[in-house]
């Protein structure tokens, strides 16, 4: 076992107790308690427990040895609301049918960090869970030694019961919970070796599945209160524009509706915390007794829009400068290409050289010069925004999906004036988020808008309010250029990458370290388009465009795209080039040789293939797809997925998030656009923004993990940024065509149609 410093401090632990019903109660929030009923189970109901003893604010046990487990982060889909319990019970060492798992509430004192983003939720909680989990099995431990008056390290524990063999005596968790209250806290404790675990690395069902299949209030547009009234807002149409004035009186008078007013969600004097990402702050709000009312007075409603000066002036000065005609302000997609083509070599700023790669490319006896790009993407998640307030007296009670509680607790201080004390964030599941529900403008707003009419509010994004208020995934777009010697080798790499309004490049990652002359280049152009984390961020463009070109070059230079990829990987291992390369090269290539051994890639195959792989977010995805392509249709046979990140705690929930990374992946390269004529959104629903349907995924997805002890790493966002380049590669094989804009399927049936 290794020792960990518990940061349970004997201060903290006495602020945080409190006994009731005879029970120890550490840090837990008795609100966010669940009565037997709301459990789900009959089964479980019927032995609930008369009395709970808490021994840290990650669980309590009831004196029937029932366990409770606190999650501490935004469950996403991601299933960490299951994963993050077993790492807990893990080191209790509870029999996992004897725990019931429920939402943490918002308390930054204990849980260290409830934010749903980056992959990160296991790997930064992996060592405070497994502590947490280990320091109350100390307690009880230490509790049930005191009370036979036998050495600690005589007693085991398993499943749930502590036993002492040389005496012969055991006793249940239920039964000496209360007496570990009066356990000093230790100041470190002992985990358990990786090869004692026996929860941990099994698969678990999500505890949410029988709420979900059921239809059980899980989500944020469950939520209802007594006296809530229903509110949505208007926004400006297009980006760049501003609320003017409104004629409401139409509207007013509309059956069910309260009130017609605007809101300014963001004064200018207001400090912003990152995650307050919007373009429009000042908005209409609509606010009546039922969604339907609401949206039918939406529609009666005259207002009237105006040009942001503000906004639109560097728009308008940068148009100009690249020769555009009837300058506005207004952003076009159009104009967008224009100059993502044009910034590239003028505006682009060198981050990382290594060599003289002017030098390789002037000796060059071949230089290979390619361009991708990718547009917006919205991220669509199938519950559109919303947020429950009630602000009254000082208080603010808030209730939804949100990724950043932490910072959204923060906002709704700065704007209202509160003491953080009196902010109360429950966090509901989330119906999808893929970064969107990071930026919680709209649980601000929510809060806004109960203040000022003095009741309980249900704010309410309908799909269009969703689709056309961002915050979007950038448009991107990257150059490569290789230089190969007479020999076909390669000499030189030059990658220059930007976009709108934010650059894609990640300078420090594969193919740097494996080449001695490497040239790496970002720009930016501005935009009045609100943006922002989109799953796996910048990765999810660069990853294809860069593996794409790789099986480019690979071909150029009559090489097997793996082996290729293998040999570069080996350069970087063995003789690196530079000092800030930010991946391992070793981990790098086994994945892609444990996906070439389980695909069987130098096999016969009737299916066009592709291969990618790529780093992002601690932990490395190798995946080969097979496909054909048939009446202009890419039809996806098998992708083959092999993942190292590190030790996998729930392994089903962990191939199901790979499973949904890869067809998330494809669906966008595929299919999905979202486009802007001076600067209003073209696609507002679904009939026009499309995204992958049942019968387009891939018709089987094989996941390997890689077993190599190695402490967690992320795992959502990684399946989803190499997978694109394996389809754009396989598409090749299939028409003989490469693909260098998304969305591909643009191009495919395009130039097959003629």
């Amino acid at each position: 076992m290794s020792k960990v410093k518990t940061t349970f401090g004997r201060r903290s632990f006495i602020k945080s107790v409190s006994i009731a019903s005879g029970g120890l109660i550490i840090g837990f929030n008795w609100m966010a308690c669940k009565g037997p009923a709301e459990e789900g189970s009959e089964e479980l109901a019927m032995q609930m427990p008369d009395e709970w003893f808490e021994l840290n604010g990650y669980l309590k046990i009831g004196d029937n040895g029932i366990v409770t487990i606190y999650s501490p982060n935004p469950e996403i889909g991601q299933n960490v609301k299951t994963s993050m319990p077993m790492i807990v019970a893990e080191e209790l060492d509870v029999d996992w049918n004897n725990v019931i798992v429920e939402q943490a509430p918002l308390n930054t004192e204990i849980f260290t960090r409830q934010l749903a983003g980056g992959s990160q939720s296991i790997r930064q909680g992996w060592q405070s869970l497994r502590t947490a989990g280990a320091t109350a099995r100390y307690m009880l431990v230490a509790a049930a030694a005191k009370q036979w008056e036998v050495p600690q390290e005589e007693i085991t524990v398993n499943n749930g019961m502590i036993e002492h063999a040389k005496s012969g005596q055991k006793i249940g968790f239920g039964d000496i919970a209360k007496s570990a209250a009066s356990i000093e806290v230790p100041e470190e404790v002992s985990l358990k070796e990786n090869t004692d675990f026996k929860i941990i690395g099994t698969s678990r069902k999500n505890v949410d599945a029988r709420k979900i299949v059921t239809g059980q209030p899980l989500y944020g547009l469950d939520t209802q209160r007594d006296g809530m009234l229903i509110a949505m807002v208007m926004q400006p149409p297009a980006f760049g524009m501003e609320f003017k004035n409104m004629n409401a009186e139409k509207a007013k008078g509309l059956p069910g509706i309260t009130d017609i007013f605007t809101i300014d969600t963001y004064p200018e004097d207001m400090e912003k915390e990152w995650s307050d990402v919007g373009s429009f702050s000042k908005l209409v709000v609509i606010v009546g007794e039922t969604t339907w009312q609401v949206m039918q007075a939406r529609k009666e409603l005259d207002v009237e829009w105006d040009l942001n000066p503000e906004l639109t002036k560097e728009i308008e000065i940068l148009e100009k400068s690249a020769g555009m005609q009837d300058a506005s302000g207004l952003e076009s997609s159009d104009i967008h290409n224009s100059l993502m083509a044009e910034a590239g070599s003028k505006n682009a700023e060198v981050v990382r050289k290594d060599g003289d790669p002017e030098k390789a490319f002037k000796n060059a006896a071949r230089v290979i010069e390619r361009s991708y790009t990718c547009p917006f993407l919205a991220h669509n998640c199938m519950e559109p925004m919303n947020f429950f307030a009630n602000v009254s007296n000082g208080k603010a009670e808030l209730i939804g999906p949100i990724q950043t509680p932490e910072y959204a607790e923060k906002s709704v201080q700065k704007r209202l004036g509160l003491d953080l004390e009196n902010i109360d964030i429950q966090m509901t599941r989330m119906g999808g988020g893929f970064g969107r529900r990071l930026y919680g403008h709209f649980l601000v707003e929510a809060a806004v808008i109960s203040e000022k009419v003095g009741a309980p509010i249900k704010l309410v994004y309908t799909r269009e309010d969703d689709m056309t208020n961002g915050v979007y995934r950038p448009a991107y777009h990257v150059t490569y250029k290789a230089a190969l010697d007479a020999n076909k080798q390669l000499t030189a790499f030059h990658v220059t990458a930007g976009g709108i309004p934010e650059s894609p490049l990640f300078a420090n990652r594969f193919p740097a370290g494996a080449i001695d002359n490497y040239l790496a280049e970002s720009w930016v152009v501005e935009s009045n388009i609100s943006v922002g984390a989109f799953r796996a961020p910048r990765s999810n463009f660069i990853a294809g465009a860069e593996q794409s070109f790789l099986d480019e070059l690979a071909e150029e230079m009559d090489k097997d795209p793996i082996e290729f990829r293998l040999e570069m990987l080996e350069k970087a291992k063995n003789k690196p080039v530079g000092e800030n390369n930010d991946y391992d090269p070793e981990r790098y290539a086994g994945v892609l040789k444990l996906a070439r051994d389980k695909s069987g890639w130098n096999s016969n195959s009737t299916m066009a293939r592709g291969v990618s792989a790529y780093y992002c977010h601690n932990s490395y995805v190798a995946q080969i797809l097979d496909m054909t392509v048939e009446n202009n249709q890419p039809l996806i046979d098998k992708v083959t997925c092999a993942v190292d990140c590190g030790i996998v705690v729930n392994p089903e929930a962990a191939k199901n998030m790979v499973e949904g990374g890869t067809i998330d992946g494809i669906g966008h390269a595929l299919f999905s656009e979202m486009t802007f004529a001076e600067g209003a959104p073209q696609q507002n629903n679904f009939d026009g923004y499309r995204l992958i349907r049942h019968k387009e995924a891939p018709k089987k997805i094989d996941v390997h993990f890689v077993e190599n002890g190695i402490d967690p790493t992320g795992l959502g966002e990684p399946p989803f940024p190499p997978v694109q380049g394996a389809l754009a590669n396989a598409l090749y094989k299939a028409t003989g065509k490469r693909f260098y804009k998304q969305p591909f399927i643009t191009g495919l049936q395009g130039d097959l149609k003629t």
